[in-house]
């Protein structure tokens, strides 16, 4: 069983940078991919940014050029460096793994939030 902590969240104003971590408990080598998520209050949960365990990444379109995901297997972390941020990026973020890499998210953080504000 993996737990996975995020931390980093804050308040911030637009055209800022914040940097996400999500520390593991257990060793992260054995899932497939890591991401982060937010979900914006009355909104679905939707993926940010996603990186496999050799390293390829994907990212939503609305983040892309702003958000950068990296991957730690050695120190059991993932960070998120999100520049330029907009009003719109303000969300609770959510750290997620999954293990075989087929869309099902085995393990979840309790989230951090971020707020940018105008």
């Amino acid at each position: 069983q993996v737990q996975l902590v995020e931390s980093g969240g804050g308040l911030v104003q637009a055209g800022g940078s914040l940097r996400l971590s999500c520390r593991a408990s257990g060793s992260i080598f054995s899932i497939t991919v890591m991401g982060w998520y937010r979900q914006a209050l009355g909104k679905q949960r939707e993926l940010v940014a996603a990186i496999t365990s050799g390293g390829s990444t994907n990212y939503a379109d609305s983040v892309k050029g702003r958000f950068t995901i990296s991957r730690d297997n050695v120190k059991k972390m993932v960070s998120l460096q999100m520049n330029s941020l907009k009003p719109e990026d303000t969300a609770v973020y959510y750290c997620g793994g999954d293990v075989a890499g087929r869309g099902k998210i085995d393990y979840w953080g309790q989230g951090t939030q971020v707020t940018v504000s105008s």
